[in-house]
């Protein structure tokens, strides 16, 4: 069977941990056919295979490396994929997504899913090939960081081309945001699918492949990525994602008034200049770089005071700088490549430092309570200590390091409301007063707070006709109206999972809005060989949609938790272009219920 699917690899390969023991699947089309693959995949194979009363860090959780039948292929920006497990940070269903290298590779090795289970003695590697599994135990490696750990394996096996997805110490240490690395600098960030790895034992996954990937129709290919290709070259943005890549949103959301700054209480930042997206580009960039076959090189690599290292996203950079009240640009540079290394979702432990310099402000948890630390808008030194502590899970950081949501449950109330988070996940950094599309999405999102399950950045760019004939008024691109988000909201949930299961990057497929419907269905009947039309892929991922909602009900979310903090919908902005705004969230989630039930 797996000699007939054209596409994709072939084949699942099941590994259990416990036993040290591994088998090889075929793919079955037919399985695949309705989520095609990716993170829609990696949910189905979840529902299917994990007890939702396992512990998230226990041998009984499912870990799911996840890519798709566009995966190593010549679509532009197709090298993304997924991991999915029950997250240890949320309790609910938790993936994580990033580009580079390693995805194409593991569809080289021939393998659509890597399935793994059980909870192995001691510390190991698994090298994945053509032919299967080898087992390397790595007691060595205990405590290395991701970048030591990569090259550890690379030199081990004389092989610099082998593609590693590794651990660092946070991991390790069961930090419930702890992310896996991959590529130097592409991380699976939230939800901490670092930390199911570092339950089981696992340092890395490291994979080598040499198996071509059989196109259906190339030719036909070719002309529909020929499409693709000119609509990114020819959008707006291009040339500014090209320089800056997301700090681009730096000054963007700066703008319109939403960079959050002081932890979300201003929306406004005085300093935006120093520590931009523009300042990093002119004074610290050497050069571009990118992930596999993509022409935009969004990435950058930068030398600053002593480091060097690729990045940072902008949520990162304004994790860092402007929400925590800080304006070096070189201290956000130093935690982008510290946290890389350490495995660390940089939007948990901004919202931890976040959330604790303003408690601390304002007398809700006093520095005797976390060991003495004194942290204010912009210590450093503070700063610095406490991710120390955190990785390590030290003193404070033991408690610190089970998140900002349960940490806060030592204190007042008053402390509780001012964690930036939903269902557990800490909110991205953009305001949702004034990007009120942005607000649904983190109030109904699956994973928790986030803008990846559906990004409506379409909101963003004033094209008011299209928003009347895509979504039934205009208002759906005026960034400060409620009036049919639901409906962008429902319509972006579709593309953002259609991207992710191709696999393809979001920022191309979907904020440059070059993959819709009907381009998807031409790419991948020209892929697979399977006929796909528009009106399908538009039953096949609202039922995918629903699937992960659904999941979720066995975790016990209900509606009640589609909800944001009371700063956002009480605490209108004071100052700037977004002034007095706050988000009418029941009035969208009534409109997104409906559309739901219709």
């Amino acid at each position: 069977m797996a000699d007939r699917v054209f596409g994709y690899g072939g084949r699942v390969l099941r590994v259990d941990l416990t036993a040290r023991r591994f088998e090889i699947e075929p793919l079955d089309p037919r399985w695949m056919k309705d989520v095609v693959g990716g993170r829609a995949a990696n949910t189905k194979r979840l529902v299917e295979d994990l007890d939702p009363a396992s512990d998230p860090l226990g041998p009984g959780n499912v870990l799911i490396f996840g890519v798709g039948p566009l995966t190593g292929t010549i679509l532009p920006a197709s090298a993304y994929f997924t991991v999915t497990a029950r997250s240890p940070l949320t309790g609910i269903l938790g993936d994580s997504a990033a580009g580079g290298h390693f995805g194409p590779e593991m569809k080289l090795a021939g393998f659509d899913q890597i399935v793994v289970t059980g909870c192995a003695d001691s510390l190991l590697y698994l090298l994945i090939t053509d032919d299967g599994v080898r087992f390397v135990p790595c007691p060595e490696l205990a405590g290395r960081d991701v970048v030591q750990t990569t090259a550890a394996i690379r030199e081990a096996h004389g092989d610099w081309d082998i593609q590693v997805a590794a651990i660092g110490v946070a991991g390790e240490n069961r930090v419930r945001f702890a992310a896996l690395v991959s590529s130097g600098n592409r991380v699976n960030g939230r939800a901490g699918m670092g930390a199911v790895m570092g339950a089981k034992r696992l340092k890395a996954i490291a994979v080598r492949g040499s198996r071509p990937v059989r196109i259906h129709d190339p030719l036909g290919l070719a002309d529909q990525v020929r499409a693709v290709h000119r609509a990114i070259l020819d959008h707006p943005e291009y040339e500014k994602r090209r320089r800056l890549g997301t700090t681009m949103l730096m000054q963007d959301l700066n703008r319109i008034g939403i960079l959050p700054t002081r932890h979300f209480q201003e929306g406004l930042c005085a300093y935006v200049d120093e520590v931009s997206g523009e300042r990093l580009a002119s004074a610290y960039k050497v050069k571009n770089k990118s992930c596999y076959n993509c022409h935009v090189h969004c990435s950058r690599y930068y030398v600053c005071e002593g480091i060097e290292a690729e990045g940072p996203e902008f949520e990162t950079l304004c994790g860092f700088t402007s929400r925590i009240g800080n304006r070096s640009l070189p201290f956000a540079l130093e935690m982008n490549r510290t946290l890389n290394q350490y495995g660390m979702d940089s939007l948990a432990v901004c919202e931890i430092v976040g959330w604790l310099m303003e408690c601390q402000e304002k007398g809700l948890v006093d520095p005797a309570d976390v060991d003495g630390l004194r942290v204010s808008w912009g210590d450093c030194d503070s700063v610095r200590r406490l991710v120390e502590l955190v990785a390590h899970r030290r003193g404070i950081g033991d408690a610190l390091a089970e998140g900002a949501t349960r940490f806060s449950k030592r204190f007042s109330e008053a402390a509780q409301k001012l964690v930036m988070q939903v269902k557990g996940l800490d909110i991205i950094c953009g305001d949702p007063r004034g990007i009120k599309g942005y607000g649904l999405t983190y109030a109904v999102a699956s994973r928790g707070a986030d803008h990846l399950r559906a990004e409506p950045y379409f909101e963003l760019t004033g094209r008011w006709e299209v928003a009347r004939r895509r979504f039934g008024t205009e208002k759906a691109a005026d960034r400060l109206a409620e009036e049919g988000k639901a409906a962008l909201v429902t319509y972006s949930e579709k593309i953002a999972l259609l991207t992710d299961s191709l696999t393809m990057c979001k920022n191309v497929g979907l904020c440059m809005d070059v993959v819709d419907l009907e381009r998807a269905a031409g790419l991948l009947t020209a892929a697979t060989g399977v006929k796909y039309t528009a009106d399908a892929l538009d039953r096949h991922f609202a039922e995918a949609v629903q699937r992960d909602f659904r999941l979720n009900r066995a975790f016990g979310v209900t509606r009640r938790d589609d909800t944001l903090p009371e700063r956002f919908l009480r605490e209108p902005l004071a100052e700037g272009p977004t002034r007095g705004s706050v988000v009418d969230l029941p009035r969208m989630l009534d409109d997104y219920y409906r559309l739901h039930e219709e």
